[in-house]
């Protein structure tokens, strides 16, 4: 199968150079490029692509707002490329659906990686990048980011499922927690959907914030 990408960048190299990467991919097509968060919501819209990788900064619409909007459509699902400088805009990804992050810097194949699993349905939470993004997010005063609400894990968290969201907040996939428990994906992914409802989180991404703020990981 193969999946659909969008490139949203307002620089011409950059924007180019990522799509020139996508498709050299037998599995990857990209099916357009914009150089603004205006465009791609249209471009979303129209095309459906499976994949958005898209800019933070960008003229008439930045990325945070352009992600919203499709997030909320359902049109894709959104991998933010971002230079990881920690601030506001980064943070606002969250709180738009982003799916992942990836550095503007990463290596071809692993930014073929990283579109196959935003398409498969899951989060990039790759250790090296998310557990510095968390931790500052958790930090973070109140004032400037909306929390989640929960302090602590609820009673009806079962030690399994305690299990499973440490491994996510380490960010691992289904494959590898079912790997480190000895369980089948099938089962992670149940364990998951419960996580996801007893916690009335949105994604995996919010599933790991939650594991930090509630002293789970550290």
């Amino acid at each position: 199968m193969t999946i659909r990408v969008l490139v949203a960048d307002d620089q011409q190299l950059v924007r180019a150079g990522l799509a020139g990467i996508v498709q050299a991919a037998a599995d990857l097509e990209v099916v357009a490029d914009v150089d603004d968060g205006r465009q791609a919501v249209t471009a979303a819209a129209e095309h459906r692509p499976d994949v958005v990788l898209m800019d933070i900064r960008m003229p008439r619409m930045d990325g945070i707002e352009a992600t919203s909007r499709i997030t909320a459509a359902g049109h894709a699902r959104v991998l933010i490329l971002t230079t990881f400088d920690l601030d506001e805009y980064v943070f606002g990804a969250l709180r738009a659906g982003a799916s992942g992050f990836l550095l503007k810097d990463t290596r071809p194949l692993d930014l073929h990686a990283a579109i196959r699993t935003i398409a498969l349905g899951e989060a990039l939470l790759a250790p090296h990048i998310t557990k510095r993004l968390i931790a500052a997010y958790v930090e973070a005063p109140s004032d400037k980011l909306s929390r989640p609400r929960a302090p602590q894990l609820p009673t009806s968290v079962t030690s399994r499922e305690r299990e499973v969201l440490l491994l996510v907040a380490e960010g691992l996939s289904n494959a590898e927690i079912a790997d480190r428990l000895f369980i089948g994906t099938g089962t992670v992914k149940t364990h998951i959907a419960r996580l996801l409802t007893k916690l009335d989180a949105r994604d995996r991404v919010q599933l790991v914030i939650l594991a930090y703020r509630t002293g789970l990981s550290e």
